[in-house]
Parts: C-alpha cells; structure tokens; sequence
C-alpha cells in the first residue's frame, strides 16, 4: 500500500494532543480587532478543539493522527 500524503493546509491548521483530541485556532482573531472588546480578544487567545462531528473529516487528511 502507497504512503498517505498529509494535506499540508490542514497540517498547518490542527495538532494531535496526546489524548487523541484535535487542537486549533480560535476562529475571529485574524483581523479587525480595533471593534472587539478587550475581554474578547483574551478570550479567543485559547486553542480550542475541534468537535468530534468534524473531527473524523479531519483526521483523514492528516494520516498520522
């Protein structure tokens, strides 16, 4: 069987945790933070997870996870 090749857009986007989780961005901190509250911006400086609705998409574009 042929080596799996990583989807390189998701490997920049998500991370393995060592429980198995999926780790990412915040969504809504790119750009245009002058409108969003202090309490907002410290807020979304957490990871969060991806749900487990979508982490079985997501795990089929990074083999090794």
């Amino acid at each position: 069987m042929p080596k799996l090749k990583t989807n390189r857009s998701a490997r920049k986007r998500f991370r393995v945790t060592k429980s198995g989780l999926l780790k990412k961005r915040s969504a809504k901190r790119g750009h245009i933070l002058g409108k969003k509250t202090r309490k907002s911006k410290r807020h979304l400086r957490k990871n969060s997870y991806v749900s487990s609705a979508d982490a079985k998409k997501m795990r089929r574009l990074l083999p090794y996870g």
